[in-house]
């Protein structure tokens, strides 16, 4: 899964695809280093980050998912929010995946949009929100605190209408997690995968990674590339990164590690 943050603040980019065309051919550029699936947000989830309206978010998605969805009909696309009108009007111009940072906690028709286009979903867990998620996290045991966390929203999810198959799960590195939480996540990525579901992860140019290596968000790859191989050697099934070539390229051999026999 490639990021393509439509918003002027990203801790990763700095609004570098605020722009529609460049973001458009920054998508071009993912599909032909082999993106699955292309993730479009248009409201920053960094660390302190502040609401926008409904109207904002869909000014800087909808359009950028019209384009790539009449350049490219058959990639995936997912919508980065956690407004279900956002989520519905993506639909309806291509998108194929909601991916909602909230977990299912700030819309309440988030479910319903998802199980009347039949759209999987992606439930990620976060302490608190964006504006408050770093403010000294605590949990009692994050494992448990976390798993608990999935079974609870995998009922409402079920109760409200969707399948198990349209369920993802996202642990949700670096939201309203500490440096080590993040790497706790990682090592034992495989609990939250006893699930049953298909399980996310992205750590890609974090600040857990930057901090320990004392490195800048353009000179965190080669961390975000042991925590992605790490994370797929415990179970992950999705991982959602900036840098998709190289990123790809590690998936490939750690996948061909983990299945040879």
């Amino acid at each position: 899964m490639g990021i393509i943050n439509v918003t002027p603040d990203s801790f990763s980019d700095g609004g570098k695809y605020f722009e529609s065309n460049m973001a458009l051919e920054y998508s071009a550029k993912m599909i032909n280093d082999g993106v699955d699936i292309i993730d479009i947000g248009g409201e920053s989830t960094r660390p302190g980050a502040k609401v926008i309206s409904i109207d904002q978010e869909l000014k800087r998605t909808i359009p950028l998912i019209e384009k790539i969805r009449s350049n490219s009909p058959n990639i995936l696309i997912s919508i980065d929010t956690s407004k279900s009108e956002v989520a519905e009007k993506a639909i309806l111009s291509g998108a194929n995946i909601i991916n909602d940072v909230s977990g299912l906690r700030n819309d309440s028709n988030m479910i319903s949009i998802a199980s009347k286009y039949e759209t999987p979903i992606i439930i990620m867990h976060m302490q608190g929100n964006p504006r408050n998620m770093q403010d000294n996290p605590k949990y009692t045991n994050i494992i448990r605190d976390i798993y608990s966390f999935f079974q609870k929203q995998i009922k409402i999810a079920l109760e409200g209408g969707l399948r198990l198959d349209q369920i993802i799960l996202d642990p949700g590195i670096g939201f309203g997690k500490s440096i080590k939480d993040n790497f706790i996540l990682i090592n034992h990525l495989q609990e939250f995968c006893d699930l049953g579901l298909p399980v996310l992860i992205g750590p890609s140019k974090k600040s857990f990674i930057g901090l320990t290596l004392n490195e800048s968000v353009d000179n965190r790859h080669e961390g975000t590339v042991a925590a992605v191989v790490s994370g797929i050697l415990r179970g992950a099934r999705m991982v959602r990164v900036h840098d998709v070539k190289k990123i790809k390229q590690a998936v490939k051999i750690t996948e061909l590690i983990r299945t040879s026999k």
